[in-house]
């Protein structure tokens, strides 16, 4: 029996998530006590395999209860019982911008401010995310991505790691992505822009692709992107980090960046990286220059 335990951030998509679940089968239970698990588990395994797929919800809105989760943990490995923790996480910002969407209260911000009650639920949580066999970071997630995700891990069996590649095109005239970690500037590659038929197209358009990769320069270029990308991947899955936002700019955002974009990602998922395209403004159309 597959058993998960479905935890993180107040507001990180733990409810989106576990529905995700129930589509690939498993049986799903919210909120359960802690120490109730080695007992629930134990009926699932007498279900005679009716039951093989178990994930519950378990997070601080368990108040007092919370805290009896890691005893039960350690019962179950005494009884032989393997599970798995999936960890959702997000930015505190994202986090503090989905709360005053929905007009929720954190659990933990009764009597203070949204920000302290994450900050004190981050601190609560330390522990459990430092046990997490997934960690997903919907920071910049869809539903829609949250949910390929899940799909991925639990269905496909293809995650391998923590990290989660996001790689954004951009348009430096429209400002450099804040939460960056990796900055291209693709300026220097061939302009479709400059080619009245091509214009109105975007990266995402084959002849677009077809225009911009034909150059030996973008050619050269985006393997040797996809080389350095490649060797600073395992040194930032070995320090821990959660996820490697890469940005990729032009001027604006419509043409060349989504182009070497949409080469990298393909490249990536070919390798069997976690990754996720995402393009930022090959929807803003550019005013005609004079």
């Amino acid at each position: 029996m597959r058993f998960v335990i479905v935890t993180g951030m107040s507001g990180a998509g733990k409810s989106e998530g576990v529905k995700y679940m129930e589509d690939l089968g498993f049986y799903c239970v919210d909120n359960i006590p802690p120490t109730l698990i080695p007992k629930f588990i134990e009926l699932c395994r007498q279900s005679q395999g009716d039951i093989d797929k178990v994930a519950l919800v378990i997070d601080i809105r368990g108040g007092m209860f919370f805290d009896d989760l890691f005893a039960s943990l350690e019962d179950l490995e005494e009884l032989g019982y393997s599970y798995e923790i999936m960890f959702l996480d997000a930015s505190n910002e994202t986090l503090i911008k989905r709360f005053k969407e929905t007009r929720r209260k954190h659990p933990l911000s009764v009597n203070s401010s949204i920000g302290e009650g994450i900050d004190k639920e981050r601190d609560r949580l330390k522990k459990l995310k430092a046990m997490a066999t997934n960690i997903i970071d919907t920071t910049r997630m869809t539903p829609g991505q949250l949910k390929e995700e899940i799909r991925n891990i639990y269905l496909e069996g293809n995650q391998t790691n923590n990290l989660i590649i996001y790689i954004t095109s951009f348009g430096f005239k429209h400002g450099i992505p804040l939460d960056s970690d990796l900055v291209f500037d693709v300026r220097f590659l061939p302009n479709p822009y400059y080619v009245e038929e091509l214009r109105d197209f975007t990266g995402k358009d084959i002849k677009v692709r077809e225009y911009v990769m034909n150059s030996p320069i973008s050619i050269e270029f985006s393997n040797k992107l996809f080389d350095l990308v490649d060797f600073l991947i395992p040194h930032y899955i070995k320090e821990g980090k959660n996820q490697l936002v890469i940005s990729i700019g032009c001027t604006g955002g419509r043409h060349r960046s989504v182009t070497i974009a949409h080469v990298l990602y393909h490249k990536l998922k070919e390798k069997g990286y976690r990754s996720i395209l995402t393009h930022r403004d090959d929807t803003l159309r550019e005013r005609k220059r004079d």
